[in-house]
């Protein structure tokens, strides 16, 4: 719902806010990007570990050349100049939210479940998009 913005009793003219329902934070991030697009990758780890940190309950779904990073050690070889290290984020997600590895992304880098860092699970399109439709649930895709 959009609703302007006030301070006090007075209208801010021109800014509107967003609001989730308070009962419901539930954040779903599918992130596509791997190595290949470092920043993006980067953003959707970020984003979710803060999430999560913040009371946020969070599923990251590890998509396209994110998949990599669902197998042992692959988070660890990740760098971006001033962001925080891949592996920690991973851990801090894992802590309090749910990973999930795409069922068809996994089969097509020959990945299976005993392949796969403990706390991740490889799931399809019928989960994910259950999780979408849920009520009160934001949707990010980087």
């Amino acid at each position: 719902m959009l609703a302007p913005v006030t301070t006090g009793s007075r209208c801010v003219p021109g800014a509107t806010v967003v609001r989730m329902a308070a009962a419901s934070k539930k954040l779903v991030i599918k992130v596509t990007a791997g190595a290949d697009a470092p920043e993006r990758c980067s953003q959707a780890f970020t984003v979710a570990a803060v999430a999560v940190a913040s009371g946020v309950e969070v599923s990251l779904w590890l998509t396209g050349e994110s998949s990599w990073f669902a197998l042992p050690g692959r988070a660890a070889e990740f760098e971006l100049p001033h962001s925080a290290p891949l592996p920690e984020l991973v851990d801090g997600i894992l802590a309090g939210g749910r990973i999930t590895l795409c069922t068809q992304c996994a089969a097509r880098r020959g990945i299976g479940e005993k392949d796969v860092i403990e706390g991740v699970r490889i799931a399809g399109a019928q989960v994910f998009v259950s999780e979408i439709t849920g009520e009160g649930v934001q949707a990010l895709v980087y």
